[in-house]
């Protein structure tokens, strides 16, 4: 009976060790990638009496104030869900609409983010977008490489599916034996190979869903949604979405036991 009794409290206290080190680790995990779903340019247009393009311009200006916050906070990363793979359903004004602005923000932007210190990268299907715009992503990303102050991913043409269906199929053309397939391989052909997980992924405009974004890297990510409009999100609404974060424990799969219990 003695013995069954310190095999308990042997048990007992690896449970709070480990308890106390999730909670440490925590106190000492702050937010290194920050992923946005930047939802709600449509209806913020909407509400205004404006062309939907028109909140999608004012969502730049908005990923512009983000983008400097984030930077402020030390954030090492960002990674924005600017045109998904479905959007292509939308209407062919629409889309058009959104190739020129994005073609038209790296032109425009392009230098002063440069001198700002952030790096560019893109994450999508790159070549089923115009030369014009391959080239301007192309030049950006090779500009930026050194840069150090924080980092722009741009999902642009991107989907969560798409980017697992391409690892396969590049997995299978390099002719990996099914033995060899683990999470690590499969993480090494994403687009994100080198880059960490997020660990925190904010969606704007009240939808609860992840939408194809991140599917892979998001596994473990802490979640935040918040039912302002991408076009008014901004520097307040991003500390409070940071500050949330700041109150959780990130379990990745491990118990927590309180050391009252």
């Amino acid at each position: 009976m003695a013995r069954i009794q310190d095999l308990f409290s042997s048990t007992k206290k690896k449970e709070e060790t480990q308890s106390q080190s999730i909670a440490s680790e925590q106190q000492n995990c702050p937010v290194r990638h920050l992923a946005i779903i930047m939802d709600g340019n449509g209806r913020w247009a909407t509400r205004r009496h404006l062309p939907r393009l028109a909140g999608h311009k004012a969502g730049v200006s908005a990923l512009r104030r983000v983008l400097e916050c984030a930077a402020d906070e030390n954030i090492e990363m960002l990674s924005v869900y600017a045109f998904s793979t479905e959007n292509w359903r939308r209407p062919r004004a629409e889309v058009e609409g959104l190739m020129r602005l994005f073609w038209e923000t790296i032109r425009s932007d392009l230098e002063k983010l440069h001198r700002d210190g952030v790096r560019l990268r893109h994450l999508g299907r790159l070549q089923d977008l115009s030369p014009d715009i391959q080239k301007a992503v192309m030049d950006s990303v090779e500009l930026t490489r050194n840069n150090a102050r924080i980092g722009l991913n741009v999902c642009f043409n991107y989907g969560g599916r798409a980017e697992l269906v391409d690892a396969v199929r590049q997995i299978i053309a390099d002719g990996r034996s099914p033995d060899a397939i683990t999470e690590e391989l499969i993480g090494s052909y994403l687009y994100t190979r080198d880059l960490p997980d997020p660990d925190l992924l904010i969606r704007t405009a009240g939808e609860m869903r992840v939408s194809n974004f991140l599917l892979w890297q998001t596994a473990y990510s802490e979640y935040y949604a918040t039912p302002t409009l991408w076009p008014d999100f901004g520097r307040e609404d991003l500390l409070a979405a940071l500050d949330s974060y700041r109150q959780r424990i990130r379990r990745f799969g491990r118990v927590v036991v309180s050391p009252a219990q």
